[in-house]
């Protein structure tokens, strides 16, 4: 035999080659729906197997993926991703945000206002007190460090506890106490000096009640002179119990203006009256003692209101 039919009866025909590679080509055997839904339950268990212990190192990406399980099995598709769900506290919480910063800025707006009404009334008075210009200007300047010491204090204390340094917290409050008396001293001699010079003045008024009496008065004052110049007999006693009678028509005239130059405490005493139905019946210093208090206190509360508007 040659070597050249050796060669050909050893090199395999087309023919074989192609019926060799075929077999390998074969499409695989359909899943069923069974078959499909028990591996990814086998995966998900993998999963969760996985995210329950961290302190072991993680799976592979291909230990996760089930035995017999093939990339161009487009038929199992991850489930979507669950819908976040919203609750009633999300959606309030969200709806009070805008109402809540707008009360925190009214809030810090109306603490910013009566610290510096505090400021001004406090510096006002503590000027009126020194002898001489320099020693009003030195209780300008104390009383207006007072109230901006008052002012700062709580806020500047809260954060130093918030920060645990309760001693230095605690003696910052102790701090503001003795500025807060200071002011609160000032804002009551301000209230007092002022609503006093009012109500003189108003009863000082002359109302065409006053000026008739007064009138009759001078009227009565002339006739008992007259009667009484020539000496003291029946007439002229007449006469000194006219003028008597007419001087106290003025007294009467007089407090009457007096009464109605503080309407405030007038009306609070008939609404108090009014409302327990003649149980209560203050007196009108009660009310004006209770103004003072609250005129002189209010200002001085500015200094809360921040830190509450802060912490809010």
């Amino acid at each position: 035999m040659s070597p050249r039919a050796t060669s050909n009866e050893a090199a395999p025909t087309a023919e074989e080659a192609i019926a060799s590679i075929i077999p390998l080509r074969q499409p695989k055997k359909a899943k069923t729906d069974a078959t499909r839904a028990r591996a990814y339950r086998q995966r998900k268990r993998q999963k969760a197997k996985a995210v329950a212990s961290p302190n072991h190192e993680s799976l592979s990406s291909e230990s996760l993926i089930p035995e017999g399980f093939s990339s161009a099995d487009s038929t199992l598709v991850e489930p979507p991703a669950p819908a976040p769900t919203v609750t009633l506290s999300d959606v309030t919480r969200d709806e009070g945000a805008p109402s809540r910063s707008i009360s925190t800025i009214l809030l810090r707006a109306a603490a910013i206002t009566l610290a510096a009404v505090g400021i001004a009334m406090n510096g006002w008075f503590a000027r009126s007190l020194g002898s001489s210009d320099a020693a009003g200007w030195l209780f300008l300047a104390t009383g207006m460090a007072a109230d901006l010491v008052a002012l700062v204090a709580p806020s500047c204390s809260a954060r130093l506890w918030q920060a645990r340094h309760r001693a230095t917290s605690l003696a910052v409050w102790a701090v503001w106490a003795m500025t807060f008396v200071f002011a609160v001293t000032a804002g009551v001699g301000f209230a007092s000096t002022n609503i006093t010079d009012v109500t003189l003045a108003r009863a000082s008024r002359v109302t065409p009640a006053v000026t008739a009496a007064q009138a009759a008065l001078s009227d009565a004052m002339s006739a008992r002179d007259r009667e009484c110049k020539g000496g003291v007999g029946k007439f002229c006693r007449e006469r000194e119990a006219a003028v008597a009678e007419r001087r106290h028509v003025v007294d009467i005239a007089t407090q009457s203006v007096a009464q109605i130059a503080d309407p405030q405490t007038e009306a609070a005493i008939k609404l108090v009256a009014w409302l327990s139905r003649g149980l209560l019946k203050p007196e009108s210093d009660d009310f004006a003692m209770l103004r003072l208090v609250l005129l002189a206190l209010l200002p001085q509360l500015g200094g809360i209101l921040l830190m509450v508007g802060r912490r809010a």
